[in-house]
């Protein structure tokens, strides 16, 4: 599985994340156990996932890149308390 990426690869998922509406929420709980399996099973379904961040908005880019390593995706880009993550699905038929 890929997790480096060029500077255009990362351009092309920022403009397809452009339409998606966030998948998941991060509230008051954190990074919890559900945060990272709803993750997990967003990007095993989808492939390229929005995530909102409703609490710790002061902490966006260090929880992303935390998430990114738990879920063994990359952090396409953060923009406000919003992150977007990609992992290339596994299987290709999907």
């Amino acid at each position: 599985m890929k997790l480096e990426m060029t500077s255009k690869e990362r351009a092309v998922l920022r403009s397809r994340a452009q339409s998606l509406d966030p998948v998941v929420m991060v509230g008051r709980e954190g990074i919890s156990e559900g945060v990272v399996q709803a993750l997990d099973k967003a990007l095993l379904d989808h492939e390229l996932v929005k995530v909102r961040f409703q609490d710790f908005k002061d902490s966006t880019k260090v929880l992303s890149a935390e998430l990114a390593e738990k879920t063994s995706s990359v952090l396409v880009a953060t923009t406000g308390f919003t992150a977007v993550f990609w992992r290339e699905n596994p299987d290709k038929m999907k």
